[in-house]
């Protein structure tokens, strides 16, 4: 029983890197469909995926990078992955432009580390 907390937390955090991946490809995507085809802005401008997809990234962030860092004693994952959430939080109040672009990718990306300091930190103290 000992095992399954670290093995669900290592497994959040591998979601964690994967939902980042997906919001990145989001991002380019809509960028690209909107901004150069013209196409599926009603949908894929929808703020209501901006704040279901921080508030998931937030709610895993704790769970594995906050939880980790208290129990491996490390905080560079929290502080890589709260400026990530900041930024991307940031994203959604400037709304929708080049500036919201720029928060959210660079803000998944700093996120998507996090997860993965965070995955390497709690293996090497395994």
């Amino acid at each position: 029983m000992s095992d399954a907390l670290p093995s669900f937390r290592a497994r959040l955090d591998r979601f964690g890197v994967i939902l980042s991946g997906l919001c990145l490809i989001h991002c380019v995507a809509g960028v690209f469909l909107v901004g150069v085809l013209g196409i599926g802005g009603g949908v894929l401008l929808d703020p209501d995926w901006h704040r279901w997809g921080l508030a998931l990234a937030l709610v895993i962030g704790a769970l594995t990078i906050g939880l980790g860092a208290l129990r491996h004693g490390r905080f560079l994952p929290l502080m890589v992955g709260s400026t990530g959430l900041a930024l991307m939080g940031g994203a959604l109040a400037v709304g929708h432009g080049d500036e919201e672009v720029v928060l959210t990718v660079i803000g998944v990306v700093l996120v998507a580390a996090a997860h993965l300091i965070n995955i390497r930190t709690n293996s090497c103290n395994s």
